[in-house]
């Protein structure tokens, strides 16, 4: 496969804020960066060794180690160090203190996010924090499944529309409410309610970030959120 890594518009300033840059990265990839796949033992650490180790489908281990290899190729390029050498960490959890919040670099120097979905990840670098997301649209039945677990004006905002407008539109929700709370280091072990973020053309706003939809793949929706 060819060697492709995107980057999204280059350094773009949000309204009032920093400089983010975002790519995304075909997943399907034997080589990321010149980085084979095949030999990502000697690039990834010893926990994401172990996390590659427990996905059982090989299309998901390939997700992982190629998402992960650009990861670090694009960390190490912004930090001036060999992918090898990046050390991520966990910061406190925000919710409860645990030693599971936001990824982070040792040490800071850029704020990161990292997501992916089917055959695509998307990264994200900026000197504040910033949450990424992707998602590739759901199914008609995912679409009931977490209907009732959105905030209750995004609820109905999906049942007003016509069902075969849906599941886009679930993909637009899930992709903005995850870029926050990605930002944010909650993730979504919380809920779904908060915050709201609309299922329209454009995200609602939400306090303290600045929230925006990003191009993506047919198929697919994706968002950024950067904090103000």
């Amino acid at each position: 496969m060819i060697d492709y890594m995107r980057q999204l518009g280059g350094d773009t300033p949000a309204p009032g804020g920093p400089a983010v840059a975002v790519w995304s990265l075909d997943t399907r990839l034997d080589v990321v960066g010149g980085l084979p796949v095949a030999e990502a033992a000697q690039v990834l650490d010893a926990a994401e060794r172990e996390q590659a180790g427990r996905k059982l489908r090989p299309a998901d281990r390939q997700q992982y180690i190629a998402s992960h290899l650009g990861l670090r190729l694009l960390l190490g390029g912004r930090l001036g160090l060999a992918p090898g050498e990046v050390v991520l960490v966990r910061e406190d959890c925000p919710g409860c203190g645990g030693p599971h919040g936001r990824p982070a670099v040792a040490g800071g120097g850029v704020h990161f996010s990292l997501s992916h979905s089917g055959d695509v990840a998307y990264v994200a670098l900026a000197p504040v924090p910033v949450g990424v997301d992707v998602e590739e649209v759901p199914a008609a039945q995912a679409v009931a499944d977490v209907l009732d677990t959105l905030h209750p004006a995004e609820t109905a905002e999906l049942t007003a529309l016509p069902e075969a407008d849906r599941r886009a539109a679930l993909a637009r929700v899930w992709s903005r409410k995850e870029a926050c709370l990605k930002g944010i280091g909650t993730g979504i072990g919380l809920g779904l309610v908060e915050p709201y973020v609309g299922t329209g053309p454009s995200p609602a706003p939400v306090p303290n970030w600045h929230l925006t939809d990003l191009p993506s793949p047919p198929g697919y929706a994706a968002a950024l959120a950067v904090r103000t």
